[in-house]
């Protein structure tokens, strides 16, 4: 149980008074080194362990929900459970204090933990479809899934880690013009492929496609261009963002790019853990 009594100064001269040396110092359950905050195990004796996914975390409400000072899985489970009896698609996104979608690698793995890996695998395991765009799927090395895949391109790509999938794991939504079909055919087979629209993906046509299919709970991985279409198009229903206590400045990606659009959310539920800040944001009216 983190303190809360102390400001951060505060247990940031305490771990120096205890020994730790410049550009280290224990803060609650991690650990500060040369600017670089890391959750670590506290339980673990000698240097501290940094948690792995898998491993336990402390998690609590700040608000949206009841009080609750450790979140177990099935309270996780509750806490992100979409509502019962309507389509539902909720865009999932990780960015750092600063805004940035990727670290330096160009992958969300240089910028999340395990808290975040947890909240990400409790989204995952509420949907009945991931949708992803196939650049992020390529760059992510997506991997098939127990949840059905579909990929957004409309030049029809398929990227390497997804082809030879087992039938029924990955789908295309994609454009009747692309030059890509006959290989994504060829690929996936023509039962995985969806033609939504003529020169552009048609992502509310594929929203009620996948709704048809029985896929009501509906989780967008983005990315960044895909996560502001989807938006702009008027079919997210809801923003689950988590935001890393980290700084990376630099000229990443973030959450959402394109044309600029404004639109209002609505704070519907916040969680902390060790600095992390998981939020459920709906869209306005």
């Amino acid at each position: 149980m983190r303190d809360r009594g102390q400001s951060p100064l505060e247990q940031r001269n305490l771990g120096r008074e205890a020994g730790a040396p410049p550009g280290l110092y224990r803060r609650n359950q991690g650990v500060m080194a040369h600017g670089r905050f890391r959750q670590c195990d506290p339980r673990v004796s000698g240097k501290p362990r940094c948690l792995e996914p898998g491993d336990e975390v402390t998690m609590r409400v700040l608000t949206g929900a009841a009080p609750n000072e450790n979140i177990t899985d099935a309270d996780l489970a509750e806490l992100y459970a979409p509502p019962a009896g309507q389509p539902w698609l909720r865009v999932g996104m990780v960015s750092t204090v600063d805004g940035s979608a990727t670290g330096d690698d160009a992958r969300t793995a240089s910028i999340n933990n395990a808290a975040d890996h947890r909240v990400f695998q409790t989204l995952r395991s509420l949907a009945d479809v991931i949708i992803v765009g196939a650049g992020t799927a390529k760059a992510e090395k997506y991997a098939p899934t127990d949840v059905p895949i579909v990929l957004v391109s409309r030049k029809a790509q398929v990227p390497e880690s997804l082809q030879g999938a087992p039938a029924g794991s990955v789908y295309l939504a994609t454009c009747s013009r692309s030059d890509g079909l006959p290989a994504a055919r060829e690929i996936l087979g023509d039962e995985q492929i969806l033609e939504l629209g003529s020169h552009r993906v048609d992502l509310p046509q594929l929203k009620t496609a996948l709704v048809d299919r029985g896929w009501t709970s509906q989780l967008c991985e983005g990315g960044p261009h895909l996560s502001r279409d989807m938006v702009f198009q008027g079919c997210v229903d809801e923003v689950a963002a988590t935001t890393v206590p980290r700084l990376v400045a630099g000229a990443y990606p973030r959450t959402t790019e394109g044309a600029p659009i404004n639109v209002p959310l609505e704070l519907t539920m916040l969680l902390e853990d060790s600095g992390t800040l998981f939020g459920r944001w709906a869209l306005g009216g």
